[in-house]
């Protein structure tokens, strides 16, 4: 196939969607868009058909829903006004129609205030091809919130983008003094947030800009204004997360930040734990520092948040209190329900509904595992239900993993907490005997059991975490209820691992250098921090007080009245845009990937050999993607590519960009002998296997081999899902010169044709070898074709 014809061809193509997608893509070019500021308006969607029918909803900030018998919603705009102003702020095509319009009474800090919600909806033949969403303050008629939203998913991502970052600011800052020009002189564009973010394998570039709210010259960062806009320079959202109620500390900083940040991290404390990656090859616990932020005052230097008392830790036994389950084959359903009644017991005149016997792969472990299911009912004279027991049982080892036992008619006097503590703690040393050093009861304020009769009570909640060598192990926990009335247990969960932890404490760098490294992660930032106080009848009431009054509609919302004031501080924050979850290895030394556990970098690679590199943009947008992985900082981009590499990036820009990863299984089966489950390449192998990418032949892959142009297209034609089309190479105009070379001569023609692989002097040279650089480069191109040939599913009914 010549380049020309595949061009007509692709005129052709391009014209029969024409006509589907010319709509949507005027309005994706022309339109402003925003989103919706939820945290102002959690507002409810119902329409409305009059200017006084209102909704209520929950707030974002987790205080209870207004009922709308005690509230009544007052509102300086009507609906009527609230759409004019919408049109006033935004542009909103004839073709858009108002879908629904709802009046929300919601909650910030400062206490209740109401805001309109407008969903307008552009429609062809009953699908959906456009939305635009838009708040406004009822009280005040300000705009908080703006969205539309239209389909992106064919548009090609243009790089670089037409507009780059601090173009977009520019548009930012002219829109906010359009919609909300009170507010452009309070605002400052925040120079961390969006910084470095990745450009996009498909769709549209987006740029997310920030303005913090500054006061006496000091960014409020609790209060802001998001926006994103596109590579075109559109506003793609507009929120405003505002409150005007807050006073603020005038007294100026009278420490300095370098003095701040010695201070800050001789708070910052890091912490021990254990962690166990979810995919990580093959899982094992890693032993890392965990350093959260901490905040001081900018005028004493002394620590300052919410200080939560600590929890009384109880060890359940000073030393195991028996030998660890073995596997011993499967029990049977009797041996397994033997084992229940032992435990928890199951009453004589309880019958087992249900039992289900089941096998799988334990992904943590990378063992087979195998449980019993048992369901039992109680039926009273009349047949009524009046208890039901469930419980899971390790069919190899017979522990119990879970049990509930469900009783309507609560009988008994009533227990107290110290009775029902001491009978949770039995219940685990009698379930995890040989763990029972190693876990540890967790006990907050009990004072809320005070007093109470069991029925207010119900039951008691306790909950024990495992520590090995003294350090906490993330997510092994067992969970224990014990009914309020007759002691029994109601509930048992328990979430321990088979894994295996070192008999001694392994050496760690210490807490000084975790300390430093954690320094290294942050930025200290001067900054205000509120604080909200509450008043009722002139008594200032603590906030989980005042939540608990207002749900139980003791009190109404307007009856209590809220102070928030702020205070100057130094606090540490993210230094970082980071696209992955991070923490300290406290044995290395070194940041690991939390999700995976292999070592990572702070600040996003970037190559050191390539600048001016004819492929430069090309080559970046892979290392962003970790497609290409750097050596001593340099990419190497005229060395020949690898079959494991071409294979990771071919992966990688189909899945648009997100990395593969397969749980580990020490029984899984590879595809190829030298492609083991170890391999860094072994889930994208698969992955190109199960999409038939790549053939699994004589059951070799040869990672490390190189690849030749030949090889290359017919990936990306396989990829692109012309392969068959391929193999009829008659139906192409092949005009190499060197065309006698070519084996694959259809795939060879479908990649030049459509521009992502080149000739070169009229050649195709099939066994060149490919440089990383035009591997880079054909797979950029590759994104682009992809999006390009991609039709809109627009169909008649």
């Amino acid at each position: 196939m010549s380049t020309k014809s595949n061009k007509n061809k692709k005129r052709a193509m391009r014209s029969r969607k024409l006509v589907a997608l010319a709509t949507a893509a005027a309005l994706t070019l022309s339109l402003p868009a925003g989103a919706f500021a939820a945290t102002n308006a959690s507002a409810s969607t119902s329409a409305v058909s009059s200017d006084a029918a209102v909704s209520t909803t929950s707030s974002a900030e987790g205080i209870p829903t207004v009922d709308p018998v005690n509230v009544k919603l007052d509102a300086a705009i009507t609906k009527s006004q609230a759409i004019a102003l919408a049109q006033k702020y935004v542009s909103i095509p004839a073709t858009y129609k108002l879908q629904s319009a709802s009046l929300s009474s919601s909650f910030r800090t400062s206490g209740l205030y109401s805001v309109w919600s407008l969903s307008y909806t552009y429609q062809v033949k009953e699908r959906t091809l456009g939305n635009i969403n838009v708040t406004i303050d009822a009280d005040n008629g300000e705009l908080i919130g703006y969205n539309s939203n239209t389909d992106t998913s064919n548009v090609k991502p243009v790089y670089p983008p037409k507009v780059d970052r601090d173009q977009a600011a520019k548009v930012a800052q002219s829109f906010i003094a359009k919609v909300a020009a009170a507010y452009k002189d309070q605002v400052q564009l925040d120079p961390y947030i969006g910084v470095d973010e990745k450009p996009p394998l498909t769709g549209q570039v987006v740029h997310t800009i920030r303005f913090d709210r500054i006061v006496n010259g000091i960014p409020f960062v609790e209060n802001y204004i998001d926006m994103q806009v596109d590579g075109e320079g559109h506003v793609l959202s507009f929120n405003r997360y505002w409150d005007s109620s807050v006073t603020f500390d005038k007294a100026a900083a009278a420490i300095s930040s370098d003095d701040a940040a010695v201070k800050l991290q001789a708070a910052l404390k890091p912490t021990l734990g254990y962690i166990i990656p979810y995919q990580m090859k093959p899982r094992k616990p890693l032993l890392v520092y965990n350093g959260a932020p901490v905040a001081i005052s900018a005028i004493t230097g002394e620590k300052v948040g919410n200080s939560v008392a600590p929890a009384k830790e109880t060890q359940v036994s000073a030393k195991p209190l028996g030998n660890k389950p073995s596997a011993n084959g499967s029990l049977t359903k009797e041996q397994a329900a033997a084992r229940v009644d032992a435990a928890f017991g199951i009453p004589k005149d309880a019958k087992l509904t249900d039992s289900q016997y089941g096998e799988y792969a334990d992904e943590s472990t990378g063992k087979n595992s195998s449980y019993w299911s048992l369901s039992y009912s109680v039926d009273n004279a009349d047949g009524k239900n009046v208890r039901s027991i469930y419980a899971q049982v390790d069919a190899q080892t017979g522990e119990i993993r879970n049990y509930s036992g469900y009783n309507s008619a609560n009988t008994g006097s009533g227990v107290s907490y110290a009775a029902a503590r001491t009978k949770a703690i039995e219940v685990l040393g009698q379930q995890l005997g040989w763990l029972a050093d190693q876990y540890y009861l967790m006990e907050y304020d009990t004072s809320n059991y005070e007093g109470k009769k069991p029925e207010q009570i119900g039951s008691y909640y306790f909950n024990a975490i495992r520590k090995v060598n003294g350090v906490p192990v993330d997510s092994e926990s067992v969970q224990v209820s014990i009914n309020a009335y007759d002691g029994s247990v109601e509930n048992y969960w328990s979430n321990t691992s088979g894994f295996e932890y070192p008999a001694t404490a392994p050496v760690v760098i210490g807490d000084e250098k975790a300390a430093d490294a954690w320094m290294d992660y942050y930025r200290v930032q001067l900054t205000y921090q509120s604080d909200y106080n509450y008043y009722w009848d002139g008594q200032p009431i603590p906030i989980e007080k005042y939540k608990v009054l207002i749900a139980a509609g003791e009190i109404k919302p307007d009856e209590v009245k809220s102070k928030g004031e702020a205070k100057l501080v130094y606090q540490l924050v993210p230094r970082y845009n980071l696209d992955e979850n991070v923490t300290l290895d406290a044995v290395t030394g070194k940041w690991i990937n939390s999700n995976d556990g292999t070592v990572t970098t702070l600040a996003r690679q970037t190559a050191t050999d390539i600048e001016g590199h004819w492929a430069q943009r090309e080559l970046e947008l892979m290392v962003a993607y970790k497609a290409l992985d750097l050596q001593d900082g340099k990419v190497n981009p005229n060395a020949v590519i690898t079959r494991g590499e071409m294979i990771k990036m071919l992966v990688l820009a189909m899945n648009q960009g997100t990395p593969i990863y397969y749980a580990s299984d020490s029984k899984a089966a590879a595809s190829f002998s030298d492609v083991a489950t170890s391999s860094n390449y072994f889930a994208y192998v698969e992955t190109a296997v199960q999409q038939q990418l790549i053939d699994v032949g004589d059951g070799t892959f040869n990672p490390e081999g190189k690849v030749d142009r030949e090889e290359m297209a017919e990936l990306i034609v396989r990829a692109l899902g012309y392969n068959p089309l391929a193999e009829h190479d008659n139906l192409f105009n092949i005009a190499f010169s060197d065309a006698a070379k070519v084996e694959q001569k259809g795939q060879a023609a479908i990649a030049v044709g459509l521009g992502i692989m080149s000739l070169q002097n009229g050649k195709f040279l099939p066994e060149r070898q490919v440089t990383r650089a035009e591997a880079a480069t054909a797979f950029f191109r590759f994104l682009q074709v992809k999006a390009d040939l991609k039709e809109a599913p627009l169909r008649d009914k």
